[in-house]
């Protein structure tokens, strides 16, 4: 995997007078498990680079173009020739703008090293949210710098996924506390917002008051001339970085009291890695550098005079923020480097975030028709039975009622109410932060924004569950399959009420299984073997089921099917619904209807395929009543002739039926052998669980009857 790191303009990498962004980048990069396939790519004069893969950047100066847009264009030409996995931008969210409109295909990760709402590209909220739509990432340096960024963002606008803070490092270094000196160091740009005219006036007080203490200011500031005099306040202006770790390894006490808000604060950082009792201004990122030190509240001469006076007269303290100070460091370039690589993880690897042999509750979206709208007359459905299932296997469920969220959300400038419900969608991930997505029929739910989600969260696994028919000599076999295809390049699984081996149409990247329609302990209640039945066979025709009346359309092939049976069998009472223009029943009326049956007949629309069925299957079984079930189905496979009845025709039917009805007690025992056998096996815990099994790919001890035969 190709790694390129761009750096800002002008941004020295180079042990010559270095930038900030350049030492972070040498410190981990050249730690980093990816160090041979990255490039860094940057704009140096200085001839010596620090030893890692570079390339170097010249652009001439022009008064058409900027120059951090020509610098930009020829990263471009270069990154088109080398076609890079993950480009890594350093400070300058503006490149971003420039790069994405050139370059395809491009994972981006933007680190800020300072305040976001001082910096081009990153200050209005509209740029932000522009950035958190194109960054696989945004790494931050400290916990205000994020804040920053989300300054006046709603929370519907960020996945938390994205931002990630990753502090500085610094070499944690072996000292010798007893070799301290007693010296008070200040190191950065000698100006006012580094507090430096604060320091100048607090040490020349300290060191008039106490002889056997001396200081070291190490810096430059041309621009600000604050000069502070002392024999024993030695100004070395600028030094190199070994030099300035040097002094800190010898020095007792170190000052870093700025005014402006330092978004982190490498000085220290690395005064707090060199054991020194550090003392710093509570401004921006600062806390976030130390674990143990002094931190002014309020910031000025007289205070941190005082504090210097304390830690020079309270030697025990001293030594113990020194001691402290050394102990609890812990971010050092391997720690610091070893989290930037699990980011680059997330992109490449994608490792298993879950060892789910353990008992680990997984946040699941589970998107499905939950029908609210129709005020509970179709509570009773496979989505929710499965819904069930997914929450007794100890999961966190939400939700996600797909057709009510898209009736609710139509208007004008959304007439089908699609576009309002995938926003809706990724602003509920955002928010939940699901580990699984498991979509029943969601048709409306765009493919686009799986592809969105998936490259978003790396970890993410998107299950569908399927179960119309997919028989060609079935009902609406080109748009069932249109649908069952339509999100297949973002799915992980498929599961399907028909088996897969008879369908040759369905994806390869996506692995395919076969699901029975589960019942639920909540939902079938009955127990028609235990009891008396006025009627021999019930059926019931499901056209209609969203309107709630009987859909008047052309025939019918069960129709035609039931017709046929009723006539050439005598002395039989059918309860029969949905057609002759019987209307259909729903909910708690058709329970009460089907507690009246002996048999079911489950019959489907289309010519049998091996192990389809409508969920009905569910509501005969599962209620006590005898399935009657061709045996073309191949439900063969699972059941035996004491458990179900199979008929090869309409006769063959017509005959078991009238024996059943005469002969109770046989009808009680297949009815009870059954119900026991399909609750047991194909009851909606098992289904979730295979879900979530397949989708994660875990092997278990666990044996489904469908699978494992």
């Amino acid at each position: 995997m190709k790694i390129s790191i761009l750096l800002p303009l002008k941004e020295n990498f180079s042990p010559i007078y270095p930038g900030a962004v350049s030492l972070f980048i040498n410190d981990t990069l050249k730690l980093s498990k990816y160090k041979k396939n990255t490039i860094v790519y940057g704009s140096t004069n200085f001839k010596e680079k620090f030893k890692l893969k570079y390339k170097n950047i010249n652009i001439k100066k022009s008064f058409f173009k900027s120059q951090n847009r020509s610098y930009a264009e020829q990263f471009i030409k270069l990154e088109k020739k080398r076609k890079s996995d993950l480009i890594e931008i350093h400070n300058r969210p503006s490149y971003l703008n420039y790069l994405i409109k050139s370059l395809e295909n491009r994972n981006y990760i933007l680190y800020f090293h300072n305040d976001p709402l001082t910096m081009n590209g990153s200050r209005s909220l509209s740029e932000r949210i522009f950035l958190l739509k194109h960054c696989f990432k945004i790494i931050f340096n400290s916990n205000w710098s994020k804040r920053k960024f989300l300054e006046d963002m709603k929370n519907d606008h960020v996945n938390s996924e994205k931002l990630i803070v990753i502090n500085q490092s610094a070499k944690k270094c072996k000292v010798n506390l007893k070799s301290k000196k007693n010296i008070i160091t200040f190191v950065g740009k000698l100006n006012k917002s580094k507090g430096y005219d604060i320091f100048g006036n607090a040490i020349i007080k300290v060191l008039n008051k106490h002889n056997n203490w001396s200081s070291i200011v190490v810096g430059d500031e041309p621009r600000d001339k604050l000069q502070f005099n002392h024999k024993k306040l030695n100004n070395m202006g600028f030094l190199n970085h070994n030099e300035v770790l040097n002094i800190y390894k010898k020095s007792s006490i170190a000052v870093i009291c700025s005014r402006w808000e330092e978004p982190f604060g490498r000085t220290s950082l690395e005064a707090a890695a060199n054991g020194c009792a550090v003392i710093i201004s509570d401004r921006g990122g600062l806390k976030e550098t130390i674990t143990n030190g002094v931190i002014l509240k309020k910031l000025n001469q007289k205070n941190l005079f005082n504090e210097i006076e304390i830690l020079i007269r309270n030697n025990k303290k001293r030594t113990n923020l020194q001691k402290l100070s050394l102990k609890n460091f812990y971010l050092t370039h391997s720690y610091v480097s070893k989290l930037i690589d699990n980011v680059r993880d997330q992109r490449f690897s994608i490792a298993k975030k879950f060892n789910l042999k353990k008992n680990i509750s997984l946040r699941i979206l589970h998107v499905t028709n939950f029908n609210e709208r129709h005020d509970g007359r179709l509570f009773f459905n496979t989505g929710r039975r499965i819904n069930n299932g997914f929450i007794r296997q100890g999961n966190s469920v939400l939700e996600f009622s797909d057709r009510d969220i898209q009736k609710n959300y139509k208007s004008y400038s959304d007439l089908s109410g699609s576009k309002s419900l995938n926003e809706k969608l990724k602003k509920t991930c955002y928010n939940f932060k699901p580990d699984l997505i498991v979509l029943g029929h969601a048709d409306l739910i765009s493919p686009d924004m799986l592809g969105e989600l998936k490259s978003e969260y790396p970890y993410l696994r998107i299950a569908q569950w399927f179960l119309d028919p997919l028989n060609i000599k079935g009902p609406d076999f080109i748009k069932n399959k249109k649908r069952i295809l339509d999100k297949s390049k973002f799915l992980d699984t498929n599961f399907i009420t028909t088996s897969p081996e008879v369908l040759n149409f369905l994806p390869k990247n996506v692995n395919n299984f076969f699901i029975p329609n589960p019942t639920d302990p909540s939902i079938e209640t009955l127990n028609n073997f235990n009891k008396n039945c006025t009627n021999d066979v019930f059926f019931a025709l499901s056209h209609g089921v969203h309107r709630g009346s009987l859909k008047y359309r052309g025939s019918d092939d069960r129709e035609k099917f039931i017709k046929k049976l009723i006539n050439v069998s005598k002395d039989i009472k059918y309860d029969i619904f949905g057609l002759d223009n019987v209307q259909p029943i729903w909910a708690d009326q058709y329970f009460k209807t089907i507690s009246n049956s002996k048999m079911g007949l489950n019959l489907s629309r289309g010519a049998p395929i091996k192990y389809y069925s409508s969920d009905r299957i569910t509501q005969i079984a599962g209620n006590g009543l005898v399935t009657l079930i061709d045996e073309k189905t191949g439900y063969r496979d699972f059941f035996n002739d004491n458990e179900m009845v199979f008929y090869s025709s309409i006769n063959d039917l017509s005959e078991k039926i009238s024996k059943i009805s005469r002969d109770d007690k046989l009808r009680r025992s297949i009815a009870k052998k059954g119900k026991v056998k399909y609750t047991k096996y194909f009851n909606s815990n098992l289904v979730a669980n295979f879900i979530i099994n397949k989708t994660f790919d875990i092997n278990n001890k666990i044996k489904y009857l469908w699978h494992d035969k």
